[in-house]
């Protein structure tokens, strides 16, 4: 078969004009649904799913259905993400759209325990494992197709904008949220929670028509090209990339216990211990994922400067630095203006340093031919133990030392220099490195490197007189 028959496609000028948005769409449409289920844990399931005459009993059962749904997506991240490795990224990102999406419009319907009983919970952990395992390779497909689309000096800025997507997912979940949480309490239970879940739909039919215009990775065809397709990703990644699924996994453990500590623990925080008004939280929420959603690419782009690991360690640091100050703002304040300075700070500075170069690192720590899986998995690893465990964590921190905050600060210092800052000091600095190395020792050998690797054969070239064959038809 001649070379040229699979040669990768050229990326024509308009490429991340595509790329970019599919990112974005995609990503914001995985925390548009996880955080409406984080909201509605603390402010509807725990009351309407899981009815309890203790408060705190009804939200910790909210929370651990929101922790269910991390503990399946390293599997999610598996299966998708060896999907991903052989067969392509784009295929495999339009099936997790669908999965997640579908299953949030179907909890718009969700009946109470009221109506159905047991049923009514049943029914949540069912649609919750589904969603956990569409949104288990979301994030990851989505950075490397982002990574492997850009040029070697951009990757940083391109490979944040799946963050973005998180924090404009984030944007559009806590402002339909917050309109509808200020409806009357009642209103609100019975119908006003269930219209955001159904809005879904609109994101789906949005980003499938992005989706599906987009072209294979370049790293991708490179790979199925010289039919080095890996047929077991998992095994390969456990066997042979083992030091950078642990990088992934501290790093981004300690960056989902920051994130989620700001995001879902805090609504509850606030609406149950500190009383304050339901809609504060949504709100402080909405304004301090804007400030996030802009500053994700603006670190991305500063690690293309200076180095994904001295980025990633300042935001780490910081975070440690903030957690105190962070819940002595709220609890002196009491006050929708203090929440909201708050979270501004820790999302837009903190997190956004830890989160916005993480997709160019993390796919930049794996060989071509199992980037999928090694991020998708891993990452979800550390989102399982971090974010599933995180809320349930905190909430029974705050229950033990008498409405306090104190324990929930130095829980989050801990999380910052125990697992965080040695999971990047240790790491490697990976800028620079060829994305077409299928081996590790390449990939390392390539590190700072910064070859442009973008094709120049044209689009979907073939020889003329033979016909381009798909992958599974050429064994």
């Amino acid at each position: 078969m001649a070379a040229s028959q699979h040669a990768p496609s050229a990326v024509p000028d308009t490429s991340m004009k595509r790329v970019i948005p599919a990112a974005l769409i995609g990503s914001a449409l995985e925390w548009y649904d996880f955080y409406l289920y984080a909201v509605a844990s603390a402010l509807v399931f725990n009351k309407i799913v899981f009815p309890a005459h203790d408060a705190f009993v009804g939200t910790l059962a909210a929370f651990s259905t929101l922790a269910l749904g991390y503990f399946v997506r390293p599997l999610g991240g598996a299966l998708f993400g060896s999907l991903g490795d052989r067969l392509g990224r784009r295929h495999v990102l339009v099936v997790t759209l669908l999965v997640m999406g579908g299953t949030t419009v179907l909890m718009a319907f969700l009946p109470t325990y009221e109506q159905v009983g047991i049923w009514s919970p049943v029914m949540l952990v069912v649609l919750r494992i589904v969603q956990g395992l569409g949104a288990g390779a979301e994030f990851g497909g989505s950075a490397v197709l982002s990574v492997e689309f850009a040029r070697p000096r951009r990757r940083g800025l391109h490979g944040a904008w799946p963050a973005s997507g998180v924090y404009l997912g984030l944007l559009l979940a806590s402002a339909a949220m917050g309109a509808v949480a200020s409806l009357p309490p009642n209103e609100f239970l019975a119908w006003g929670w269930r219209l955001p879940f159904a809005a879904s739909v609109l994101v789906i039919v949005l980003a499938l028509f992005i989706r599906l215009r987009l072209q294979e990775s370049p790293a991708f065809r490179e790979v199925d090209r010289k039919d080095e397709v890996a047929k077991a990703p998992v095994r390969e990644v456990l066997a042979q990339e083992r030091r950078g699924a642990l990088v992934l996994i501290g790093t981004q453990s300690a960056q989902t216990v920051m994130a989620y500590l700001f995001l879902t623990f805090i609504t509850s925080y606030v609406s149950d211990t500190l009383h304050m008004d339901g809609s504060a939280g949504p709100f402080a929420v909405t304004v301090a994922a804007l400030a996030a959603l802009v500053a994700m690419p603006l670190f991305g782009a500063l690690s293309d400067r200076f180095g994904r690991r001295p980025v990633l360690l300042f935001g780490t640091v910081f975070c440690a630095l903030y957690a105190f100050p962070f819940f002595w703002i709220i609890d002196t304040t009491r006050s929708r203006s203090g929440l909201t300075v708050a979270l501004v700070i820790g999302l837009g500075l903190g997190v956004a340093a830890m989160f916005g170069p993480q997709g160019a690192y993390f796919a930049e720590l794996f060989s071509a031919r199992v980037r999928m899986t090694g991020l998708t998995f891993s990452r979800e690893i550390g989102g399982a133990i971090a974010g599933g465990l995180t809320p349930i964590i905190a909430l029974t921190l705050v229950e033990w030392a008498g409405g306090r905050s104190w324990a929930v600060s130095l829980f989050a210092v801990l999380a910052c220099l125990v697992i965080g800052l040695p999971a990047v000091w240790f790491g490697p600095e990976t800028r620079g490195r060829s994305l077409l190395a299928s081996t590790r020792a390449d990939l390392e050998a390539s590190t700072g490197s910064f070859a442009d690797e973008r094709p120049t054969t044209p689009v979907n070239a073939v020889q003329p007189d033979e016909p381009a064959l798909r992958p599974h038809e050429r064994h």
